[in-house]
């Protein structure tokens, strides 16, 4: 299967540059995969979507991704020129592994001036812009919570360093229940949570679990072979506790449905399928994955998948075919665009049964 197999033209006005008011206000296309049907709703409805144990006996079990954004991208100086710089992986306290553009201007050796006295020395230099930089304090993080941005994608246009909306990006580029420290991007599909539909949720009897996955560079991959099958996927971390896992083995058992809120939560719960040899059951732990989902794979434990619409040509759009499809989903994105629907971290969703 080709690449291009999965491009589609998308009308640069459809890619969301802000969140809506209210997080589910958002738009939520139901994609029904046995009779290759779309109807539209409100994510606000999604409580009425899945099934409680009063109508269906089979309450869904609900899987978050409770990973949380680091304000990680800041703007330092090398000599007169202004360098955006991207953290994503601390080696040891005191040193990160970086993305900077331009890179041409950081070199080995170079000393970069970041806000609040924050200083850094560059210490190694890779390819694609990445740099490893040795600060001049060892909390990090901590100085990145008082003068960090929101590490948003480049679709999301903002002014550099832009002090207006940085507030509003920390608060709105993040869910509501995230509280473990270390994504560079946020699990998007859980952006439209409210106390309000969670609190409709449990009433409804609908169960929830999470597990945490640290969305890293794998997300920002871009693919640079022409066949699907010679892609290599980055590695990412992710955690199942006992109790999802327990959880998890409950739902399959008892027949209810497995809904992933999120691809990183697809990626999570089947790798962790794979390392478990019993049927229906996750192994618990912290474990590293890299595995590539697309068209031919074998879903071990999803049932129902809720996500937010993807770019073309992207790992997330072939995980998504692979669950409903690739003529479905491609179909679903076309209507997706007559429709007018908000595309990307920022924009609508799509529940797909």
């Amino acid at each position: 299967m080709l690449v291009k197999d999965f491009d589609f033209p998308l009308p640069p006005e459809l890619i969301a540059q802000k969140p809506l008011e209210r997080r589910d206000d958002s738009r939520m296309m139901i994609v029904r995969r046995k009779e290759g049907a779309f109807e539209h709703a409100q994510f606000k409805d999604l409580p009425d979507c899945l099934g409680g144990p009063e109508e269906t006996g089979r309450a869904d079990l609900l899987v978050l991704n409770d990973t949380k954004v680091i304000p990680a991208k800041i703007w330092g100086r090398r000599g007169g020129a202004l360098v955006e710089f991207l953290l994503f992986n601390q080696r040891e306290p005191g040193s990160w592994e970086v993305l900077c553009r331009p890179a041409r201007k950081i070199r080995t050796g170079d000393r970069v001036d970041f806000p609040a006295a924050l200083t850094a020395e560059v210490i190694a230099s890779g390819d694609n812009g990445h740099r490893i930089l040795r600060f001049n304090v060892p909390d990090v993080l901590g100085h990145l919570k008082e003068i960090g941005h929101a590490p948003l994608p480049p679709y999301i246009k903002r002014p550099k360093n832009d002090e207006a909306s940085r507030s509003e990006d920390l608060a709105r580029y993040q869910t509501l229940y995230a509280a473990n420290d270390g994504a560079i991007a946020a699990p998007t599909a859980g952006l439209h949570f409210t106390p309000e539909v969670l609190e409709r949720l449990g009433r409804r009897g609908i169960e929830t679990a999470r597990v945490t996955l640290h969305v890293g560079l794998a997300t920002f991959q871009p693919l640079r072979a022409e066949r699907l099958e010679d892609h290599r996927m980055l590695e990412e971390s992710y955690t199942v506790s006992e109790e999802t896992a327990a959880a998890i083995g409950r739902a399959k058992a008892e027949g209810r449905p497995v809904t992933a809120v999120g691809t990183t939560v697809v990626r999570t719960l089947e790798s962790a399928a794979r390392a478990e040899s019993s049927a229906g059951a996750v192994a618990p732990g912290t474990c590293g994955t890299s595995i590539f989902i697309y068209p031919g794979f074998e879903f071990k434990v999803v049932d129902r998948l809720l996500t937010n619409f993807h770019l073309p040509q992207s790992t997330l759009i072939m995980l998504v075919s692979a669950f409903a499809g690739r003529e479905l989903i491609m179909a679903a994105y076309a209507e997706a665009i007559k429709e007018k629907y908000r595309f990307f971290s920022y924009g609508d969703c799509m529940l797909i049964f």
